[in-house]
C-alpha cells in the first residue's frame, strides 16, 4: 500500500516542529477539476486516505493515485492512515469507473493502488488485473503502474496481475529489516523481496520498484542493505522518502527528519548499486511524479540497451 501520510501531530508538539524543508504550497492549478473527477469516479484515492502531504501539488496537476478494492484494509501496519475493518465487496463496476476518471484527468501514466484484501480467494489479484486491462482499453496510450499488496508472494496472484500488462509492477519493502516486525506485524521483508522477484522471473519485461521509508530509527548502513537487497531481487526503480506520523497515539514516532542533503547522499549511494532510476527526498512516495520516473526509467534501460 501507498506510503503517503501526514504528520499533523508532529507539527503541533513544541519543540517537533516540521522542518522547514517540510513545507508544503496550497492548491492552485487544475486542483478543483481534479476533486470533481475523483468525486464523480466514487473511486477511493490513497492520496486522501492516507493523508499524503503532496495531495494539493499532484492534484493541482491533475494527477491522482487511485486506491481499488475498497478504501478500509485488512492490515494494521503502525505507519498507514488507511482505516482497518472490514471491506466490503470488490464493486464490479469499479474497473470501468476507474478507467473513466483515468480518461477524464487525461493521465498519461496512473498508478493503482489497493489496500490488503486477505479475505478473498485471490486476495484481489483478479480485480486488480481488471482494473489494468479497463484502462488500457479506454486509454490505450496511458501507461498503467500497480502497487498491489504483497499478495502473500503468491505466484498465482502476481500471475495474474503481470498478465494484464502493466508498464510497471511496484511493491513496497517499506523499511528496513530490523523495523519491520514492529512497524508492519503483518507483513514481511523477505516476503515483499520475494514478491519483486518473482514478478520480475514472470515478466522480464516489466519494469519493477519499490520504496522505502527513511525517519524510523533506522541507521544508514541498514539502509544501504536494503538497498542491496532490493537490487539482488531485480527491482529496477527505488524511492525513498521521509516518514510522517499520521497521528500522536495510533503511529509509529518519527524518529529523525532526514536533512535535504542526506537524501541526495542516499540517492547517489543508490544509483551507485546499479538501480536504473532513484527518486530521493523528503516528499518523494512511490507515485509522488511517477510519469516523470517511468519515462526516465524506460529513457535510460533503451539507453543501457543501445550501448551494449
Amino acid at each position: 500500500m501507498e506510503l503517503t501520510v501526514l504528520d499533523r501531530s508532529n507539527s503541533e508538539r513544541p519543540g517537533r516542529r516540521l522542518p522547514p524543508w517540510l513545507k508544503r504550497p496550497l492548491p492552485s492549478g487544475d486542483f478543483s477539476r481534479t476533486v470533481d473527477v475523483v468525486a464523480g469516479s466514487g473511486v477511493a484515492t490513497v492520496c486522501k486516505e492516507a493523508r499524503c502531504p503532496n495531495l494539493s501539488e499532484c492534484w493541482s496537476k491533475r494527477h491522482a493515485t487511485f486506491m481499488i478494492l475498497g478504501d478500509r484494509c485488512t492490515r494494521r501496519c503502525h505507519y498507514c492512515a488507511v482505516e482497518t475493518a472490514r471491506p466490503d465487496p470488490p464493486a464490479e463496476d469499479e474497473p470501468d469507473r476507474l478507467a473513466d476518471a483515468v480518461a477524464k484527468l487525461q493521465l498519461r501514466h496512473v498508478v493503482i493502488t489497493a489496500v490488503a484484501r486477505d479475505d478473498l480467494d485471490d486476495e484481489g489479484a483478479g480485480h486488480f488485473a481488471r482494473c489494468v486491462t479497463a484502462i488500457h482499453q479506454q486509454c490505450p496510450t496511458t501507461t498503467v503502474e500497480v502497487l498491489p499488496a504483497d499478495f502473500h508472494a503468491r505466484h498465482d496472484c502476481i500471475r495474474v496481475l503481470c498478465d494484464a500488462g502493466p508498464e510497471l509492477y511496484n511493491h513496497n519493502l517499506e523499511m528496513v529489516e530490523r523495523l519491520t516486525p514492529q512497524i508492519r506485524p503483518q507483513g514481511k521483508y523477505r516476503r515483499s523481496l520475494d514478491v519483486l522477484r518473482i514478478a520480475k522471473e514472470i515478466a522480464p519485461h516489466i519494469l519493477t520498484k519499490s520504496g522505502v521509508m527513511v525517519g524510523l530509527g533506522e541507521t544508514m548502513d541498514e539502509l544501504h542493505h536494503a538497498f542491496r537487497d532490493l537490487r539482488d531481487v531485480g527491482c529496477d526503480v527505488l524511492t525513498v522518502g521521509q516518514y510522517l506520523q499520521p497521528t500522536l497515539d495510533r503511529h509509529a514516532p518519527v524518529v529523525k527528519y532526514y536533512r535535504p542533503e542526506e537524501f541526495d547522499e542516499l540517492g547517489e549511494a543508490a544509483r551507485a548499486m546499479g538501480f536504473i532510476s532513484v527518486a530521493s527526498g523528503p516528499f518523494v512516495r512511490s507515485s509522488y511524479n511517477a510519469a516523470e520516473v517511468f519515462e526516465e526509467s524506460r529513457r535510460r534501460l533503451r539507453s543501457t540497451i543501445v550501448d551494449v
